[in-house]
Parts: C-alpha cells; structure tokens; sequence
C-alpha cells in the first residue's frame, strides 16, 4: 500500500503512474488481479487511463458506460492502440516519428513494430439500464462520505471492544515519537520550515517506511525535500506535538511490531472528519484543535468546510462519531 495523500491525481498524475507502477511490482501473478480504476475518464483522465492500461496489460477490460450519454469511445485494443495517452504514444504518433527521421523506408518496420505490441485483452462492454447511473455530481459527494466513514471505522480501532461509551481522541493514550525517529513531508502543499508544525498537528498522516536510514543534522523535525513513493503501513492522527521535549504524540491502531518498521509521516490533503474535533464529549470550554482565532494565510492550515451531504427524501447522513 502507498500513501497518495490527495482524492484526485489531477495536480500530479506522474507520482500517481508512479505509485501504480510501485504497487503493480509487487504482484506475484500466483492469483487473479482486479484492478478498480478511477471514475476520472475525461480529457487528460481518460488519456492517463490509456497510459495505465498500457502499463498493466489486463486480460479483460470491463468498461461501464453512463445511461443516456455517451461518456467516452469502447476501449477496444484497436481504440487503445492507436491513441495517445498521457505519457505514451500511439501507434500513428510512433509512425510519423520515424517518418520524419528516415523516411518511408521505416514506415513499413515502424507499422510491423506497433502491430506487434498491440495490446491483447477482452473487452466487456456494460450498458446500464437505469437512469442517473454514474451521474459525476452525485457519485463525487457520495464518495466523500464513504471517505469520511472509513476513516472513522478505521478510527474506531482505537476503541475498547467492550460495549459502552465511545472515548474521545483526547482522552486515549498516544504513542511518543521522537522527532529524530521519523522523517516528515507534506505531500500536496508547500509549507514553510517554520510552519510546519501547525500543519502537522491534528493531521491525518500516512505512516510509512522508506528504505534510506534517518538522520538528524538538528533537533528540529526531520524534513524531506522529495515525496518518496514507499510503503504505508497505516495511518494515524498526529494528537500533538511537544516541542520541549521534540516529540510527536500519534493516535493509531497500527500493532507495535509494524509500528516498529515506521520511519516516515506522509501529510496529504485528508483531512480528519469534522465530526472528530467537533462534536468531542465531555469538554467544557474550548474544543481542543477547534478555534476560530487563526492566521488561515497559513500554508497548510485552512477552515473547516461544512459539507453539505446529499440528501433524499427517506434520509439524510450525518456524520456521528458515536
């Protein structure tokens, strides 16, 4: 598992071919691959998944389309063969290369090449027969609430088993991490040295192994200049962090012995549920990590949005902790 950090790969689709192609190398082939891709298929979405499908090269591709629209063109092998993705070229664009450089001898080579790694695999066409299927609107706002009720099924880890009342993140124990142990990025943003912190704190963060050994020049944070495509052995709320003491105090399931291999803290643009810091029990006065007196100009700090959820009329989802 890799730590991506964002919702979409838009602002950085080569880390995200990247990551694809890190994860896809520790496939053993010892049993069958099912590959969900994105729901991203227009413009440069739909070129990236040319270049995916050329990467991967799957047996059988099922391919959905949208009730009474014509979203995209049936990605037969013959359609992903001669198109041009994000990153790779088609086999006409292969053709007019050489044209260029040799003339119309190479035609017929470059034409016998591009034939040759045409792509081979089944393509299962499914038209659905119900309307509003795969509406772009609807599908984006339900997946922030199925994003939402994951992270807090993943944080309800850090529960006791026992029936009974739910304990707030900051009445459980965190673990201490020195500064010096861990290496620390920001993966969608710049943010200043200085700032650092304050993104930091009550952050959701992947917890990562990267293979280089950490070394610390200061006493201050160990910061990485690059975002490394590693792997993720978790996730965990930074609770706070102990300047005195240079410590980072992390909230998170993930069992000491793989907590052991942890090495690096990848902050992205997931951000906690707001229902986390604000709808805590039991606290009188201010809500920790809750203010209304910030610099919001900040680099990696921001408001909290009130998301407006979709609706209908049996229901409406709230986001409840408890």
């Amino acid at each position: 598992m890799v730590y991506y950090g964002q919702t979409s790969c838009e602002q950085d689709t080569e880390r995200y071919l990247d990551v694809v192609k890190y994860v896809f190398s520790s496939y053993k082939k010892e049993v069958p691959l099912v590959i969900n891709t994105m729901g991203w298929v227009k413009g440069e979405g739909l070129l990236l998944l040319i270049d995916i499908i050329r990467l991967l090269s799957p047996s059988h591709i099922v391919q959905m389309d949208v009730y009474d629209w014509k979203a995209m063109a049936p990605l037969t092998p013959e359609y992903v063969h001669l198109t041009p993705g994000l990153y790779t070229k088609g086999k006409q664009q292969a053709k007019c290369k050489q044209m260029g450089m040799s003339g119309v001898g190479s035609w017929k080579s470059s034409e016998g090449e591009g034939d040759a790694s045409a792509p081979e695999y089944k393509l299962l066409y499914v038209h659905p027969e119900f309307p509003r299927a795969g509406v772009a609107g609807e599908a984006r706002v339900h997946s922030g609430i199925l994003r939402d009720m994951s992270i807090l099924g993943y944080l309800g880890q850090l529960q006791s088993p026992d029936i009974g009342a739910v304990l707030p993140l900051h009445s459980l124990v965190p673990y201490q991490v020195p500064f010096s142990a861990v290496a620390l990025r920001v993966i969608h943003t710049d943010v200043a040295p200085t700032n650092i912190m304050y993104a930091v704190n009550a952050s959701w963060v992947g917890l990562c192994r990267i293979p280089d050994e950490i070394r610390c020049q200061t006493d201050g944070p160990v910061l990485l200049t690059q975002t490394p495509v590693c792997d993720c052995l978790g996730f965990g709320i930074v609770r706070g962090v102990e300047m005195e003491k240079k410590l980072y105090h992390v909230l998170t399931p993930v069992p000491p012995e793989n907590l052991r291999l942890v090495n690096c803290l990848l902050l992205g643009n997931i951000a906690v549920p707001n229902c986390v810091l604000v709808g805590q029990q039991g606290v009188e006065g201010e809500i920790p990590y809750v203010t209304s007196d910030y610099n919001y100009s900040i680099l990696g700090s921001g408001k909290l949005k009130k998301k407006k959820h979709f609706k209908r009329r049996e229901y409406a989802f709230e986001c409840d902790y408890t």
